[in-house]
Order: structure tokens, then C-alpha cells, then sequence
């Protein structure tokens, strides 16, 4: 990475965390020579069964909810179509690739880019695995409601994987139904709202049927990000504290860009949407030290993915934005008055 540069493009929270959860996090470095004690693992789990409102049992543990969505791509893919939406979280794509002999993808169509619920049910006539990330990456929209999720999990033919990624900024969840739906799973991560990113600390909330899918799967966390999980779950007031901050960053942001004519769509996570009928948008950003997400090859040019940085960073990407729009507008006027 070149000094200096701002990174809005991995979705990552901008703000560390407290100095408590990195010390805990070199708690877990000073003992690199032993193998993570079960009895954290343990307690770790509890944390997040009660931080989620389901039962322990419910919870496994895992170094980053990557690897559980490839753990039940791989699983639950044999012998089922796999339906995704497109676009989507682009390792959920490969990963299904890889795996599936049969998949369907529903593509989100402009301009609200919303989910059909009636299109999804026609899709899931046979035994099927359906993986859906809510809210979605990369519109940030909610795409599912209680009632159509109740509608795909009465078939018990049909499994069901909602990915809560984003759960802390949208405060949208169907942790509650895995009680009674054996064939729900929802996975979450503690990488954004928590500041852990480099920590990959993942977890799947799982329906019994899931549960007895990975009966033989063995968690494993690093020590440190063992320690730093257990301690950010104790504390969370900061975590709250940097959604308060990124929401209303957001909105602040949206609104300038608003002001500016932008084509912007709301969205219900730390990143936003954005199309700019500008060619090479995206390099030409990146040509003013400030990384975004070029969306041109899931979507149509022009479109960005952009995620919520501090104020500071907030700014510099608008100036940037900002002095790009006054080029192209000098360049037509210049054009103008020379044709």
C-alpha cells in the first residue's frame, strides 16, 4: 500500500479499537507456543450466543465467515441447485462456482436494485441451497423480510444462508428463527463494527441441520484474536459508539455527494453505492490517493463502491470528487467554444 493513501474499498471501519482490546490481543501473543485453550473457545462462544440472543449450541466458532461459507457451499451443495443473487459477495461467487453443479443466480435490477420475493420462490422447486447476503454487498439494500424467510424455510428441502455482515449497521437479523427453522443458518463476522478486521473473527448462527453438518468441524481462532474477541464482546460500547460515527458519517456524505448531483442509493451498511456517468471514475479517483471499489465488471461502468472512511477521509474523497466533476466540466466548455 503507498503511503498516504485512503482506503474506502474494502469496507473496513476506520477507527482502531480501544487500547484495552489490543492489549488483550498481545495477552493472546505472549502465548503463540500453546495451542488456544478450549475453555475460551468456550466462553468466546457463549458471549456470542448471548450478543446474538440464540443458545449456545447454536454458535460455531471460525477463523473468519469466509471460511464457514465455503465450509457449507461445500457440504450442502452436493445434490441441491444453488441459488445466489447477483451482484454478491464475489468469494461466495468463486467458492459456488467451484463446488456447485448446478447454480442460478437473480440478478438485482436497476434502479432499486430490490429483491423479488416471488422470483426467488419460483427458483426453489427442488432441494436447493440459497445463499443471500443482507444487507446485500455491494447496493447496501435489505433485500429480505421476516415473512419471505419464513415462506424458504418451511420447505424443509430448502436451505437457507443469510449473510449478516453488515447486522450492526442495519439492525436487521433472523438470528431468532434458527430455534425452530433446523434449515436457517445466518453467519456474521466481528471484522467490521467491531474494528477487527485483522483479527477474522467469524460465526455461523445454525439451525439443527447445519449443526449436524459441521458436528465434526473443528473451531480454531488464533490466541490473539481469541483474547480480543472475548474482550470486545465484554465492552461493547465502543463497537456502538463506531456505528453511531459511521451511520452518521454516511449520511453526511451522501447528502454532500446529493448536493453534487450524484446518482447515489441509500443503503443500510458502512459502504454506499454510487454511479457516475464519468469514464475510469474509479482509477481517476484512485489518481487522487483514494481507493474505491470499481463495481464495472459486476454492474455497468460508472459504478463504485464506496466505503464510509473517518471525516477526514470522508472529505478528501468529495474534494476529489468534487475537483474530477470540475475538470469534465471544463473540458466540455473548452470543447464548446473550439467546435
Amino acid at each position: 500500500m503507498m503511503k498516504g493513501v485512503i482506503r474506502l474499498n474494502m469496507n473496513e471501519v476506520p477507527y482502531p479499537p480501544p487500547q484495552r482490546i489490543i492489549e488483550a490481543a498481545q495477552r493472546g501473543l505472549s502465548n503463540l507456543n500453546r495451542y488456544t485453550d478450549l475453555e475460551h473457545l468456550e466462553y468466546l462462544r457463549r458471549l456470542l450466543a448471548n450478543y446474538a440472543g440464540v443458545s449456545r449450541k447454536h454458535v460455531i466458532l471460525s477463523a473468519g465467515s469466509n471460511l464457514l461459507l465455503r465450509e457449507v457451499i461445500h457440504l450442502f451443495s452436493k445434490g441441491r441447485k444453488v441459488v445466489m443473487i447477483s451482484p454478491s459477495f464475489l468469494p461466495i461467487v468463486e467458492v459456488t462456482k467451484q463446488f456447485a453443479i448446478k447454480s442460478v443466480s437473480i440478478r438485482l435490477s436497476p434502479p432499486d436494485y430490490d429483491l423479488n420475493p416471488e422470483m426467488l420462490m419460483k427458483t426453489v422447486k427442488e432441494p436447493t441451497l440459497i445463499l443471500i447476503d443482507n444487507p446485500n454487498n455491494p447496493t447496501g439494500k435489505i433485500l429480505l423480510d421476516r415473512e419471505t424467510v419464513e415462506s424458504l424455510t418451511q420447505n424443509t428441502d430448502i436451505f437457507t444462508v443469510i449473510d449478516e455482515a453488515y447486522y450492526e449497521f442495519s439492525q436487521v437479523t433472523f438470528a431468532n428463527l434458527v430455534h425452530d427453522r433446523p434449515n436457517l443458518a445466518i453467519t456474521r463476522t466481528m471484522d467490521k463494527a467491531f474494528s477487527l478486521a485483522g483479527a477474522r473473527v467469524g460465526y455461523i448462527i445454525a439451525g439443527e441441520s447445519f449443526l449436524n453438518a459441521f458436528s465434526s468441524y473443528d473451531p480454531f481462532l488464533p490466541q490473539c484474536s481469541l483474547y480480543a474477541a472475548i474482550e470486545a464482546l465484554n465492552n461493547l460500547s465502543y463497537m456502538k459508539r463506531n456505528v453511531r460515527r459511521i451511520i452518521e458519517e454516511r449520511e453526511r456524505v451522501l447528502r454532500k455527494l446529493d448536493k453534487l448531483g450524484a446518482h447515489v442509493y441509500s443503503s443500510s451498511a458502512n459502504f454506499f453505492l454510487m454511479k457516475i456517468e464519468l469514464p475510469g471514475i474509479a482509477k481517476r479517483i484512485r489518481d487522487m490517493g483514494v481507493l474505491v471499489s470499481d463495481l464495472s465488471g459486476q454492474l455497468s461502468p460508472g459504478f463504485i463502491r464506496v466505503s464510509v472512511g473517518t471525516p477526514e477521509e470522508n472529505d478528501v474523497f468529495l474534494d476529489s470528487y468534487t475537483k474530477i466533476l470540475e475538470e469534465d466540466d471544463s473540458r466540455r466548455l473548452f470543447s464548446k467554444n473550439h467546435a
